[in-house]
């Protein structure tokens, strides 16, 4: 993976262009759920997606967690498929918010719909600063309430060769939303991404 790695430049201008993505991200949520959002800055990593699994079932230890993937597909290169993790603790709140009723069938809609905005609107702000744009494939459980999550994640990742790794943490009006965002890129996506921010940091 020597190749396939962002200098300390290119890093800091990926994570302010995640930053302002993320933003629209929160603000769009904000609008449907009704209430005010707060979003802490989000940390963002490449690694190697085969690692993917072990941190995360570290992570989400004696939890409950759900996995909605997003295939999204751009030009030259810029592809990949996004993976939502929630952990369901407060999924009951975020419910009543929306005015589903408490079952699985509910819950999953639910999560399905707030990954379809959550990962839509960042990838189109993404897909804005870097002057390209995306195409979406419909979102999809991948894992629901289950210990094998991290099997399925596993499985997963192990289709593509890294991750950019975005960790999220909303904070609503009275209660905590948490969740993790991984985009699954393959390498040509990593080189053409680096070719797109040195040709913004060029502009400066």
């Amino acid at each position: 993976m020597t190749e396939l790695h962002f200098t300390d430049v290119q890093r800091d201008c990926l994570q302010e262009l995640v930053n302002v993505a993320m933003g629209q991200a929160s603000d769009k949520l904000a609008r449907y759920l009704g209430t005010f959002v707060h979003l802490q800055v989000p940390a963002i990593a490449l690694v190697e997606a085969a690692l993917l699994s072990q941190h995360f079932a570290s992570r989400y230890q004696q939890q409950s967690a759900t996995l909605v993937s997003l295939g999204f597909f751009g030009d030259q290169g810029l592809r990949g498929e996004t993976i939502m993790l929630y952990q369901l603790a407060n999924v009951g709140v975020i419910a009543q918010l929306l005015g589903y009723s408490d079952d699985a069938v509910s819950e999953a809609e639910m999560l399905t719909d707030i990954s379809s905005v959550l990962t839509t609107t960042f990838l189109s702000g993404l897909a804005e600063q870097l002057e390209n744009s995306f195409s979406y494939a419909a979102p999809r459980i991948l894992s629901s309430r289950d210990q094998y999550f991290a099997d399925k994640l596993a499985y997963t990742a192990e289709q593509w060769q890294l991750a950019l790794q975005v960790d999220i943490r909303y904070q609503l009006t009275d209660y905590s939303f948490n969740c993790d965002m991984i985009l699954l890129i393959p390498g040509e996506a990593v080189l053409r991404l680096r070719q797109t921010l040195d040709n913004i940091l060029a502009d400066f």
